[in-house]
């Protein structure tokens, strides 16, 4: 099959690609590489892919890709980590709907058209749980709970709105996928002019576990974290998330469905960061940290079930947080080096 990705050369995105690729289908990626400028990716020369360097908010561009498509991964998005979400609340709504509006026409007229597009596999976030007041979170909960309070997590719930009523109105097919917390390589600073200090060190404007390594790279102790480092995360390898959405994508039984993706491991900040402290200074290396004040919209407990996408996808995350480290902090400690963080 041929796969439209949009935000190909992003950090999940990569991971689509890379899996897409592995399972035999052709893909067609399309980016405009403003968070980081322009990446060199590992499947760049493979001959099932072509990259069109475009800009998703660009409707005819994107009918005109689709209409040789049987799939549609949307996940172009500016994304980023908490700090992220601060510096850029504005631009994030703005810029992130009028993407999924293009996309939807886009694909809607495609599907009217009768050709080959068969579904649009939408990604979601995490942060449509953002407000929730109980534990874990079971899809469907984002329609019953409060709605999130940061724009990041209120424009990722209007995506999963987007799409079902595309389905209501036009019976466009969907499938919606909610990462947890990407651990992975292939980040680096994001272009902008906002610059958060923490410590000695600027943040890279990304996610916890980047930032985190390069602090202790750099040489920074004791170790400044954001708030009391209570907060409790489900950090899930890129790669196994890029399986739960192709397979997602691929499987009839998710037809009109919504799925968490995520380990089923849950890990503090602090324990995160003694990890990450560890690995990198030795086992026997005192271990000490600094509470910086927490963003507004830092969630204080983030966890999902799993249940769903195990019984109806056959899908876990199986990657260890040992094993995500073992590969991110190297590839960290040589973007230091290079200065791309």
């Amino acid at each position: 099959m041929n796969v439209l990705v949009s935000g190909s050369s992003g950090f999940i995105g990569g991971y689509v690609v890379e899996e897409l690729l592995a399972r035999g289908h052709t893909v067609v990626g399309i980016d405009n590489h403003s968070k980081y400028g322009k990446v060199a990716k590992s499947y760049d020369d493979h001959p099932g892919y072509t990259l069109v360097e475009g800009d998703c908010r660009d409707t005819d561009l994107m009918t005109e890709l689709l209409r040789d498509c049987d799939h549609f991964i949307a996940g172009a998005a500016l994304i980023g980590g908490i700090s992220y979400f601060h510096a850029y609340a504005y631009d994030l709504i703005a810029n992130n709907e009028r993407i999924m509006a293009s996309s939807c026409d886009a694909a809607i007229k495609v599907f009217k058209e009768g050709g080959r597009l068969q579904k649009v596999t939408y990604m979601s976030s995490s942060m449509v749980f953002e407000s929730t007041d109980h534990w874990p979170s079971v899809e469907g909960d984002e329609r019953k709970i409060a709605p999130p309070l940061s724009s990041y997590g209120f424009q990722k719930l209007a995506v999963e709105y987007f799409a079902r009523a595309a389905w209501d109105q036009y019976q466009l097919p969907y499938t919606i996928v909610r990462p947890f917390n990407c651990v992975g390589v292939g980040e680096g600073r994001a272009l902008g002019d906002v610059e958060v200090p923490s410590g000695n060190v600027k943040l890279a404007m990304s996610h916890v576990v980047p930032d985190l390594v390069q602090k202790v790279v750099k040489g920074q102790d004791p170790l400044h974290i954001l708030g009391d480092g209570q907060q409790v995360r489900h950090y899930t390898y890129g790669g196994d998330l890029a399986k739960g959405i192709v397979t997602a994508m691929e499987h009839p039984a998710a037809l009109n469905e919504d799925f968490n993706l995520s380990t089923a491991q849950s890990t503090t900040v602090r324990e995160l960061a003694e990890v990450i402290w560890h690995k990198i200074k030795g086992p026997d290396a005192p271990f000490s940290i600094v509470s910086d004040e927490a963003f507004e919209h830092d969630v204080a407990k983030r966890v999902p079930s799993v249940d769903k996408a195990r019984e109806v996808l056959g899908f876990e995350a199986t990657t260890t947080l040992d094993e995500m480290l073992d590969e991110v902090i190297p590839w960290i400690t040589q973007a230091v080096a290079d200065g791309r963080i």
